[in-house]
């Protein structure tokens, strides 16, 4: 396996002969790579004349201090261009011991990325003073509960299997300081990369002192809620596309939903109005309708159905579902369906068509299902809609529709929002588009049903999803 070690370096004299000795010292079939920040110190120009010594040492000189994140992305982008297909990186002030690279390397045998953690043993902060405890504690425990990034986030000693990680992953973060650790982290967590951890003793700095200024420290503290108000609002921001979705150029999109899932249109000259209805839908979609969706989509199927996300948008409440439902999803809009890919790389299809006319046989699936769409058409379109639905399923199958009700908190809600855009920030613009046929009770769902060969099997608004939707269950008939 092709195999570079990195070490960044700034004003490192002291450390970088002894470091790079170290590693030569285990016979390890890799090459070093030291990525130098202009060392006032002359750092870079040390490391220069040891090439004679080590034939396979390379020396990247970069033009200032550009940030530590920075420089670990500008080797990892040389490590792709370049072939490598594992990537190892470390500190070069020996908190991070060379003696351990080879256990770094024989983890990334059976995973995508091995971390080196000093929370895995006792006594593995030696030397640390009361204040830098307590400071490196409270970032553990923000990363761990903020973030959900059980690993050791803050730390530079990882090993990287580039041959297993799309380099698209890296370019997801945005960090150049030392946020980019927990924010790298962040985001392989989310796609799913198998991470190890392999415990490290991660004694005080060897020589010098800490580059970590009570500054950086503040704003990565700040960088973590950051990145957890981005989750709410966009998740998908931090996925890789896996499944390109195929895209028919000839369906049209009358009510401009592409729009919607790409934003602009509700966000046109600021993006305030777009960001409050993607945090508290976004809050809700995975807090509440995520788990509601979950229990009725097993209440009604067996594992292993085959069901059909009819108008499937962003895909953020099928994600658990994936595993145990043969989930196929459809959206007129293309946006939509490059975040449903996102979201669920293991869907078992993703369709661009129109809910009108959906593109697939007769009787194709057990089941079918969706979350606040039937809302915004007429009365006799959704009439059509069913009809085709009718169409798709199996004898004996099911639907499941997620309708806003009437009189539900969510629509309390968003008129205050949109009565204080207007009249309070005199401004006009949607937090959403129109609904039109809100559901009334459980008489006219049973009505409808009814119009479209569907009896009613179970309707359900509640205090279990704070009397928003009303989740309705129709058998077809025919």
């Amino acid at each position: 396996m092709k195999t570079l070690i990195f070490v960044p370096t700034y004003n490192e004299r002291d450390n970088a002969p002894r470091m790079c000795r170290e590693i030569h010292a285990l016979n390890l079939d890799a090459d070093v790579l030291f990525v130098d920040d202009n060392s006032p110190d002359g750092t870079g120009e040390l490391l220069e004349a040891m090439k004679d010594e080590f034939p396979r040492l390379m020396v990247q000189h970069r033009s200032g201090k550009l940030g530590i994140g920075s420089a670990h992305l500008d080797a990892i982008k040389w490590a792709y261009d370049s072939g490598y297909e594992l990537l190892i990186s470390l500190d070069c002030d020996f908190t991070h011991s060379p003696t351990d690279i080879p256990a770094m390397i024989s983890a990334t045998k059976s995973h995508d990325i091995a971390v080196g953690s000093r929370w895995l043993k006792q006594n593995s902060l030696p030397g640390w003073n009361i204040f830098r405890r307590l400071m490196t504690n409270l970032g553990h425990w923000l990363t761990s509960n903020v973030l959900g990034v059980s690993q050791d986030a803050s730390g530079a000693f990882r090993a990287y299997r580039l041959d297993h990680l799309p380099r698209e992953v890296f370019m997801l973060v945005k960090s150049r300081d030392y946020s980019f650790f927990f924010e790298s982290l962040f985001i392989m967590n989310r796609n799913g990369f198998s991470i190890i951890e392999i415990p490290i003793v991660l004694p005080a700095r060897t020589y010098g002192h800490s580059k970590m200024t009570p500054r950086g420290a503040i704003q990565s503290g700040f960088h973590i809620f950051e990145l957890w108000f981005a989750s709410l609002r966009r998740p998908e921001q931090f996925l890789v596309d896996r499944v390109q979705p195929e895209i028919d150029p000839s369906i049209t999109d009358p009510q401009d939903w592409d729009s919607y899932w790409r934003g602009s249109s509700y966000r046109k000259e600021t993006p305030y109005e777009g960001t409050i209805y993607e945090l508290v839908a976004g809050i809700y979609r995975r807090g509440i309708i995520k788990r509601n969706l979950n229990k009725a989509i097993r209440r009604e199927f067996q594992e292993g159905s085959t069901l059909l996300h009819a108008g499937c948008g962003s895909g953020q409440v099928d994600v658990e579902l994936q595993g145990s439902m043969r989930i196929t999803a459809l959206d007129i809009s293309a946006g939509a369906l490059r975040l449903y890919s996102r979201n669920n790389p293991s869907a078992a299809g993703i369709k661009h068509g129109n809910i009108f006319e959906l593109p697939f046989p007769d009787a194709s699936f057990q089941g079918v299902y969706n979350l606040g769409v039937m809302e915004h058409f007429t009365r006799e379109q959704i009439d059509a809609i069913l009809k085709e639905f009718d169409r798709v399923l199996q004898p004996g199958g099911k639907i499941v529709l997620f309708w806003p009700h009437a009189r539900s908190t969510s629509v309390l809600i968003f008129h205050f929002l949109h009565l204080l855009l207007d009249k309070v920030m005199n401004r006009k613009e949607k937090l959403h588009p129109a609904e039109i046929s809100l559901m009334q009770s459980k008489g006219v769902a049973s009505a409808i049903l009814a119009d479209s060969g569907f009896k009613l099997v179970d309707y359900r608004f509640g205090l279990s999803d704070f009397f928003v939707q009303a989740v309705i269950v129709g058998q077809k008939t025919r």
